[in-house]
């Protein structure tokens, strides 16, 4: 099962779980309905399309209300601590959640029980406090942007905005950036690093880069990286390896953006649409 986990800016909305269902307006989960915007309800949506193009059971949801309140965060950490192992999760993907190193630590002490630990994937507040508690060991993926990157690479910040600024302004040389998370055993075996330029990492080496199609009206239209990290999951789901994952999921999104013709006001939903279209084409460029 592929479990995915975080946090939907909706207040007082309960801790809900159950699959994940496309609807004509965003995705549902337990009878609850979520507009797609960006962050989990995106992340969500694009590995619900990838699984339902390879044919695999649609994933699973797990969601609470937070608008930086910390309680729906703080529910879906406690959940995960106490219920993972009776969950049955293969897969489990974190993305959005308000970043609490002791309720992380807590979660990752439960995996420690399991028998079959899940294949970790993070992003976002999640790989925040993964890097933060010296606890990116435990993952198998990371989707890092450039600025994630270079928090990465700094063996003192424990928050982004707390990167050093020599090492923040080294974004011109983003393979010195993933030597530093390495070496400061701040990354995972399999990394995506998302940018002008994607860089796919394994065990410490830069083995593929993506730049094309380059769709520049994709720049500032939010959510796109959260699509990758969906794509990603769901690509795992259907039983890809995390490197065939990452290299299918960067092509597709950047194929799927050049379909969608975007301007700077286009919307995620629209490039979403355009999911199953490019990854037939990429399937077929790939062989």
């Amino acid at each position: 099962m592929l479990l995915l986990a975080g946090a939907v800016p909706v207040e007082n909305l309960p801790l809900i779980i159950g699959p994940v269902e496309v609807t004509s307006t965003g995705i549902q989960i337990d009878g609850h309905d979520l507009p797609i915007n960006r962050g989990n309800e995106a992340m969500m949506t694009a590995a619900c399309l990838i699984c339902r193009e390879y044919g695999v059971q649609a994933p699973v949801g797990l969601v609470a209300g937070d608008i930086g309140k910390r309680g729906g965060s703080i529910a879906i950490y406690n959940h995960l601590a106490e219920h993972l192992p009776e969950m049955g999760a293969k897969i489990l993907t974190l993305h959005y959640v308000m970043p609490d190193l002791k309720l992380n630590k807590k979660v990752l002490a439960t995996i420690d029980t399991m028998a079959e630990k899940p294949i970790l994937i993070a992003d976002a507040g999640s790989m925040y406090v993964a890097k933060a508690g010296g606890d990116s060991r435990y993952y198998d993926v990371f989707t890092p942007d450039l600025g994630e990157t270079a928090f990465l690479a700094d063996d003192k910040a424990d928050h982004p905005s707390f990167t050093r600024g020599f090492i923040f302004h080294m974004e011109d040389d983003v393979p010195e950036l993933i030597r530093r998370a390495y070496a400061g055993g701040n990354a995972t075996p399999t990394m995506f690093v998302k940018g002008k330029v994607d860089y796919i990492c394994q065990d410490g080496e830069i083995v593929d880069t993506i730049d094309q199609p380059s769709v520049e009206t994709m720049e500032p239209i939010g959510g796109t990286g959260d699509l990758i990290t969906g794509m990603i999951s769901g690509l795992i789901h259907a039983g890809l390896t995390p490197l065939q994952a990452c290299r299918i999921a960067g092509r597709v999104n950047r194929v799927a953006g050049e379909l969608a013709q975007p301007t700077p006001a286009t919307q995620i939903d629209k490039i979403l649409h355009y999911l199953p279209e490019a990854l037939a084409k990429v399937q077929q460029q790939l062989g």
